[in-house]
């Protein structure tokens, strides 16, 4: 009897010596990005200046992860340059958000690019009061000299994100890095005059994003880093949507955003995303 119970001392010291401390796992969990990933508008604004939530996705995954440490410098307005240089707000210049970055990072989520290329502005620029044939579409204005404007700008963007992806693995080396996605800003044909953007204008925006995206994910690939979808799960929450379906507001905001950005229940939904991206790859 002692003597099987020496055994079984013995394999459970066995055991807890080699499994890690229990705090192995916790995450230092840092969030860089632009106004998608910030919240701007949706309460609680805890950084006036880049308009950051206190209920964006990035804090919401870091409570659903644990994560140990969490630090986010999500800034709106930001682009791709101001993880490397201070960013100018309406409050005052905020750091460099690759300054966020330590060697003990393990985590990192970023969601930039769109500031880079204009793409809300693209958006805002085709609202359209007047439907054809007295208000004129906007796609066409982006076609330059047979190209199109946008597709133009988004793979200008490939090198840049590929050395972005690379700088911060230079200053996190141990982190898990994910590349995030944009969601879904337009539907099918859109919902004139709901939203006042006419067809032929909605299925441009949708195609322009989906093919931004369709960049960012083959960015991330070659980059060697992770790349989350918001794209797939926000269809049928698009600002044509319900003012209780919808994640993402319109021109007139129903609920606390900005224009063409995540509400609270939009900020809720992209975290379960992330969530599960982040911990499936663990």
């Amino acid at each position: 009897m002692v003597r099987r119970m020496l055994t079984l001392l013995a394999a459970a010291w066995l055991v807890l010596s080699l499994a890690p401390p229990a705090h192995a796992q916790a995450e230092v969990y840092v969030a860089l990005g632009d106004s998608a990933a910030a919240g701007p508008l949706v309460p609680n604004q805890i950084h006036l200046g880049c308009l950051r939530s206190d209920r964006n996705y990035p804090r919401l995954t870091s409570q659903a992860i644990g994560a140990a440490t969490f630090r986010d410098v999500t800034c709106s307005g930001a682009e791709t340059e101001d993880m490397y240089q201070p960013q100018s707000t309406e409050l005052g210049d905020v750091p460099p958000q690759l300054d966020a970055l330590t060697p003990s990072t393990t985590l990192v989520t970023v969601q930039i690019g769109a500031n880079d290329v204009g793409l809300t502005d693209f958006i805002e620029d085709c609202l359209n009061l007047l439907p054809p044939p007295i208000g004129d579409a906007c796609n066409d204005d982006y076609n330059v000299g047979g190209q199109d404007k946008w597709r133009v700008d988004t793979d200008a963007l490939r090198p840049v994100l590929v050395t972005l992806m690379s700088d911060i693995r230079a200053r996190a080396p141990q982190a898990r890095i994910f590349m995030v996605g944009y969601g879904t800003y337009a539907r099918q044909d859109g919902c004139y005059p709901r939203v006042p953007i006419i067809r032929a204008d909605a299925n441009y925006i949708r195609a322009t994003l989906r093919y931004f995206n369709q960049m960012l994910a083959e960015q991330a690939a070659a980059a060697g880093v992770g790349f989350i979808d918001l794209q797939t799960p926000s269809v049928g929450h698009d600002p044509c949507a319900s003012a209780g379906t919808r994640w993402i507001e319109p021109y007139v905001p129903a609920s606390p955003a900005a224009p063409f950005h995540p509400n609270a229940a939009g900020m809720r939904g992209f975290a379960v995303a992330v969530t599960a991206a982040v911990t499936g790859a663990r």
